[in-house]
């Protein structure tokens, strides 16, 4: 668990549990989608471009148990994308691969407002928050030659024998932040920028070190060759040398709006002696 999810997981542990306010407590469902961008990091965009932002979107239904604590589920779907062409650093440009893929999660996440949020309430209807949570996701990475559309993991690019190719369903953590504002009542616009910390280096087909073309070419064939080494002459792609960067795992990201529509009531509280 890298650095931010270990603070956000501090966070809410640490405040989530004791935060209650005395005015109301606030529970009931809300349901909406969302609309917005997203974006790839990795090893075919190691200096976080954004200049290929795609659109990307979901549905998800939140559960407030109270006026700090939310729980919600989403599923949601986008594209991503980079190559190599726009990178300003020469040893990338001369590997020349690209890649795009449709990319689709499902996530469960926990949440923390840091101001007690009320629907419907004149002083409380608004508030920053943080959220992290489990994801599962899907994708399959794909690459054009002279025209034609391939799937990447079916070209063993890197020397994958039959069998072996990496998995396209991965689990994942999400985090992020965002901010909850209402419209009236039952309407709230939700803004959140999310990101994914996945477990796999090959959402994009590369990870480690250029296989024998050879040996490529003899166990998928001419084209799997020639989308494992793109590098034009001469190639770049000797046996062994780095083609990606194996050390770090790639990871994805998501800007959006979205719109809610709250099913709740306001619970008053008890009075108290």
């Amino acid at each position: 668990m890298n650095k931010q999810l270990q603070i956000c997981a501090l966070l809410l542990l640490s405040f989530g549990f004791t935060s209650q306010t005395s005015f109301a407590q606030m529970r009931g469902w809300e349901v909406g989608g969302w609309l917005g961008a997203s974006n790839y990091f990795g090893d075919l965009n190691t200096n976080f471009r954004l200049n290929r932002l795609h659109l990307a979107g979901g549905l998800g239904g939140r559960y407030n148990l109270n006026d700090r604590l939310g729980i919600r589920v989403g599923l949601n779907a986008g594209k991503i994308s980079a190559y190599d062409s726009d990178s300003k650093n020469i040893y990338e440009q001369r590997r020349n691969l690209h890649f795009w893929s449709t990319i689709a999660d499902a996530t469960a996440q926990f949440e923390f407002n840091f101001f007690p949020y009320v629907h419907g309430h004149r002083d409380y209807f608004f508030t920053p928050y943080m959220f992290a949570g489990p994801a599962f996701f899907w994708y399959n990475p794909k690459a054009e030659l002279d025209g034609t559309t391939y799937n990447l993991r079916e070209m063993g690019t890197e020397g994958q024998f039959r069998g072996e190719e990496y998995n396209t369903a991965q689990g994942a953590l999400t985090y992020g932040i965002g901010f909850k504002i209402d419209l009236s009542y039952r309407w709230s616009l939700d803004f959140a920028l999310s990101g994914r910390k996945i477990f796999t280096d090959y959402l994009d087909d590369v990870h480690g070190t250029y296989a024998d073309i050879r040996d490529v070419r003899s166990q998928r064939g001419d084209i799997a060759a020639a989308l494992a080494d793109r590098s034009g002459e001469p190639p770049i792609g000797l046996p062994g040398r780095q083609r990606g960067n194996g050390k770090n795992n790639d990871a994805y990201a998501t800007i959006g709006i979205g719109l809610n529509y709250y099913f709740g009531s306001i619970r008053c509280p008890g009075i108290t002696k």
